[in-house]
């Protein structure tokens, strides 16, 4: 077996090979379309692995040689800095270094998604950069009347009807209207352009099950669901939810050295943000509805404070995602009415027609009596929940139970 590496760069790769134990060099080829596939077509070996780093361009070049070799390999380039450091770092040794990693077994590869996943995911970063720039306007805006002491706005949203016309009778320097009318604009043709993604993302998952019920957890809505499952693609390649938790970044980090006891520090933020910062949006909004989360929520708050407190029910999320996905099933505390009410509104996004007048699936959630029925028993879990972890103590690692904190006045 020949293992050819890639060093890649803006405009070219440098190539090496790796076979029987030599490394030669195999010279650069122009990373263009036509270029990548006629040296794939004269240069690679149907039993040939190529092996590259993770960058901005790796996927067009996986797509471009995948058909001409018998696997192709992504490396963790932050891992493979760490194993092979060196002071002499050039094109051809980062090239022969890939080769020789993966020859010898010792290359940290990253899951390469399917060609619909990682659709997806530029859909969902695409997503994050509109939202991104609204916020930007926004507060630009905010930030006008900041500078010329403007009250207020009484209207619930300043860029809502009522709030713009509040917004075009105050007293600004002419200026400064028309950037902000500037500003309105470019804000509008954004929200636009957020509502024609948001539907290409539903198109692609109205129908898969993992969405439906990811949409079965508390907090979790529609566009969180979307973008926590184009994050983890394939779930099986996640042996435990421990595994998936360090995907996401929210494991405690650990620092150990000889007999000293191990520290536990802040989380690793290793990982994929977006996702991560997605479940802590979906914490705060779990910690908001009733359900045992609210109760996790709140039992930690009172020791470490909000922000911890968050951080620690995504964590929890990302295990029930786990749970969720490998077993196939909705989330035990789920509630079924306002669940039918996140699978009509993805249906909805999506452009499915809309069914006025109709008894549709989610029409359940309008009756009160039927509404307050499901929340009473979510709230009972919620309570039930709540007296169980009152009892717990903490476990040491020989297993056993650790003693409470002695309080000052005790002597």
């Amino acid at each position: 077996m020949r293992v050819v590496g890639l060093d890649l760069s803006r405009t070219f790769a440098e190539i090496a090979y790796a076979e029987d134990g030599r490394v030669t060099a195999g010279g650069r080829v122009t990373l263009t379309h036509g270029a990548l596939h006629e040296w794939a077509a004269s240069q690679l070996r149907a039993a040939d692995h190529v092996v590259l780093e993770a960058t901005a361009n790796t996927m067009a070049v996986v797509n471009a040689v995948r058909s001409h070799v018998a696997r192709v390999v992504v490396a963790n380039p932050c891992q493979v800095r760490l194993i092979a450091e060196a002071r002499v770092k050039t094109d051809k040794i980062d090239a022969a270094v890939l080769g020789q990693l993966y020859a010898s077994g010792f290359l940290p590869e990253v899951w390469v998604p399917d060609d619909a996943t990682q659709t997806l995911r530029r859909q969902v970063a695409r997503r994050e950069q509109v939202v991104r720039q609204r916020v930007r306007l926004k507060n630009e805006i905010h930030g006008v009347l900041h500078t010329y002491l403007i009250p207020r706005c009484p209207a619930a949203d300043l860029f809502g009807r009522k709030g713009r016309q509040w917004l075009a009778t105050q007293p600004l320097p002419l200026e400064e209207r028309l950037g902000i009318e500037q500003r309105l604009r470019e804000l509008d043709r954004l929200h636009d352009d957020l509502l024609a993604i948001e539907r290409l993302m539903a198109e692609a998952v109205v129908g898969h099950e993992d969405v439906q019920q990811l949409l079965t957890i508390t907090g979790v809505n529609t566009t969180v669901a979307i973008g926590i499952w184009a994050a983890i693609g394939d779930v099986t390649r996640f042996r435990s939810p421990e595994k998936l938790v360090s995907y996401f970044g929210l494991n405690p980090s650990v620092y150990q050295s000889g007999l000293q006891p191990a520290r536990h520090g802040r989380i690793s933020k290793r990982g994929r943000a977006h996702a991560r910062a997605m479940l802590v949006e979906a914490a705060w909004a779990a910690a908001k509805a009733p359900g045992p989360l609210r109760a996790f929520f709140h039992r930690v708050r009172a020791k470490r404070g909000m922000q911890v407190a968050a951080v620690a029910t995504a964590r929890k999320l990302a295990v029930i995602v786990w749970h969720v996905l490998t077993k196939h099933e909705p989330y035990a505390h789920t509630r079924p009415l306002l669940t039918a009410i996140k699978h009509r509104g993805l249906q909805l996004q999506a452009g499915r027609p809309s069914q006025r007048g109709q008894k549709g699936q989610a029409a359940d959630y309008n009756v009160k009596r039927l509404r307050d029925r499901e929340r009473a028993t979510v709230e009972r879990e919620e309570r039930e929940y709540a007296r169980r972890i009152a009892r717990w103590r903490p476990q040491r690692p020989d297993g056993e139970t650790t003693p409470p904190r002695r309080s000052r006045s005790s002597g």
